[in-house]
């Protein structure tokens, strides 16, 4: 089944960009930006939007049309392999199959400073409803907050005896997450202690495929809540007892 961008009518392509130009907004910089869609294979483009950045740069909304379409029974996205439970399903899950509580350490890492989605998921008053990791009776959550050298995060796993690594990546500019995603992989493999944790990613940039990429057991993005991490990380440890 072949599928395209819809706007006004189904499969006709309308499709709506932004982006930034270098340049004084005017009427140079509109057509710029008109040239610049059209360039890159769009059709009836339009620049409906063009605002002023300040020190020579401009922000521009354009509205266009792409004649491409997409086979979407082809699409095949790995996803996290683990069944969705709820809050007392996954402490019961602990009781039942794991029998001891779950210590869970969460971190930013690197220079990242922002600790919102981390909190999200940790935090006892959680995210959307759904508790945050803190309030799991079977679960000891530690949550570590930002700007967490990769070091200290395998110390206070040692520290605690870890079962499972939370890393949330926010700030990802030039990809910055990348490297110190993979430093973390390559920090716990030299010490001999890969093996004995869950690793797991978060961000608005992580995609499970880009984790396991990386060498980490699964990734989540935007719209993770509390009991999506939490189901994964027992169902691991519990496949990994048995």
């Amino acid at each position: 089944m072949e599928i395209r961008p819809y706007g006004d009518t189904l499969n006709d392509g309308a499709m709506q960009l932004s982006f930034t130009l270098p340049v004084l907004p005017g009427a140079e910089a509109k057509e710029a930006a008109k040239q610049l869609v059209h360039r890159m294979g769009f059709e009836a483009v339009s620049v409906v939007h063009m605002g002023d950045l300040g020190e020579g740069f401009s922000f521009f909304v354009v509205y266009a049309k792409t004649p491409m379409a997409i086979d979407f029974s082809s699409i095949s996205v790995p996803k996290v392999d683990a069944k969705q439970m709820g809050f007392y399903q996954i402490n019961e899950f602990i009781r039942q199959e794991i029998g001891r509580k779950v210590v869970v350490i969460g971190a930013c890492t690197g220079t990242d400073a922002h600790t919102v989605g981390l909190d999200a998921i940790m935090n006892m008053k959680g995210y959307a409803g759904e508790y945050g990791l803190e309030r799991y009776p079977e679960i000891v959550a530690i949550n570590l907050g930002s700007q967490v050298p990769n070091e200290t995060l395998i110390a206070r796993a040692i520290e605690h005896n870890a079962d499972c690594l939370l890393v949330s990546q926010v700030v990802t500019q030039k990809d910055v997450h990348i490297p110190n995603l993979t430093q973390l992989v390559e920090l716990l493999e030299a010490e001999g202690l890969r093996d004995r944790l869950v690793l797991v990613c978060g961000g608005p940039r992580i995609s499970h495929e880009l984790a396991i990429e990386l060498g980490f057991d699964a990734g989540f993005g935007p719209g993770t809540l509390p009991p999506h991490v939490a189901s994964f990380i027992v169902q691991e440890l519990s496949r990994r007892k048995h």
